[in-house]
């Protein structure tokens, strides 16, 4: 019997052991860290991971994650500066820093930090255009995370990042924005077509300059496109006309009509023209030797004779009648 009694107390003791070691060892995680409550009361000194001591019924152990957490802010709708209704939804990145802060001053840290996140990014989509929000994202971020940090300092939580990942428009608003977008694309296709066509007219006008010293790179140029033109197989050749050829006829008819309109002038003058014209013309011929010089009567006189009178000659053609007389 006394043996009995010694194996009994012995068992009872192990399992008064284990049970007092059950209630005062804990296991904390590398990712976490343990604030031990004592009578209710939190002691200052934060439990590193690995196996922990505590005493048993007085202390109670909160262990608190200490990695960052992803938290989604839900899509928040508002009005831009400019009077646009968008819808907006974030993420926010956060870690606690100060264990004891995060466990004694805010009753639920995720919670409060999503309703302080919500809260921010409404305010800040208020305060900021539809296009920062589209294209011009960062200046926006480092504001919501600087919203976001002011309040969760005191709870001993750390802001590593907010990012907006998505900006929902209506379809109206859309359309106008894609119509904007092809207005713009074809001004700039238009400038760029404009440059290039001056770019080009400025190389044709250098071009031309130096085939105006040289004409024979004309007709060669004429030869060239020629030639093009005929690489294909093609029933129909297509020949370019020169254009200085069309000038120099245009030219060409215009001198003829000149020269046709002095010939009609002429024509128009009176018969006294033309007879003294005859006889400018015989004056100015040349005298050959061994001719008679006849002197001719004036012409009033000519004028004034009658028909049937016999002409006068001078006196010196008398005198050679009579001498041969």
């Amino acid at each position: 019997m006394v043996v009995d009694v010694v194996v009994g107390v012995i068992v009872a003791v192990l399992l008064l052991t284990a049970v007092v070691g059950g209630l005062s060892l804990r296991v904390v995680q590398q990712f976490q860290r343990g604030v031990v409550f004592r009578f209710g009361r939190v002691r200052d000194e934060v439990r590193a991971p690995g196996l922990v001591a505590l005493m048993p019924v007085a202390d109670r152990l909160r262990r608190v994650n200490v990695q960052i957490v992803t938290l989604p802010i839900p899509a928040q709708e508002g009005i831009t500066r400019d009077n646009v209704t968008v819808r907006v939804d974030a993420v926010v990145y956060f870690r606690v820093v100060d264990p004891v802060k995060a466990i004694v001053n805010v009753q639920d840290y995720n919670f409060a930090i999503s309703q302080v996140a919500q809260t921010s990014l409404r305010s800040i989509i208020g305060k900021s255009e539809l296009d920062d929000l589209l294209a011009n994202r960062e200046p926006i971020n480092q504001g919501l995370e600087l919203m976001i940090d002011s309040p969760a300092l005191g709870w001993g939580i750390e802001i590593d990042r907010v990012e907006i990942k998505d900006v929902a428009l209506p379809e109206a608003m859309k359309r106008s924005m894609s119509r904007q977008a092809e207005a713009e694309r074809e001004r700039r296709a238009r400038i760029i077509t404009a440059d290039g066509e001056y770019q080009a007219s400025a190389r044709l006008s250098e071009a031309a300059a130096v085939m105006s010293e040289t004409p024979a790179a004309l007709q060669l140029r004429l030869l060239q496109t020629v030639v093009e033109v005929a690489a294909e197989k093609n029933s129909t050749l297509v020949l370019p006309f020169p254009v200085e050829l069309l000038r120099f006829l245009d030219s060409a008819a215009e001198t003829h009509r000149r020269g046709a309109a002095q010939q009609g002038g002429t024509a128009q003058r009176g018969g006294t023209g033309e007879d003294t014209g005859e006889v400018a013309a015989e004056a100015e011929e040349p005298t050959l030797p061994g001719m008679e010089q006849l002197e001719l009567p004036p012409l009033e006189e000519v004028l004034d004779r009658a028909p049937l009178d016999p002409p006068e000659r001078s006196g010196g053609g008398r005198e050679r009648e009579e001498d041969g007389t």
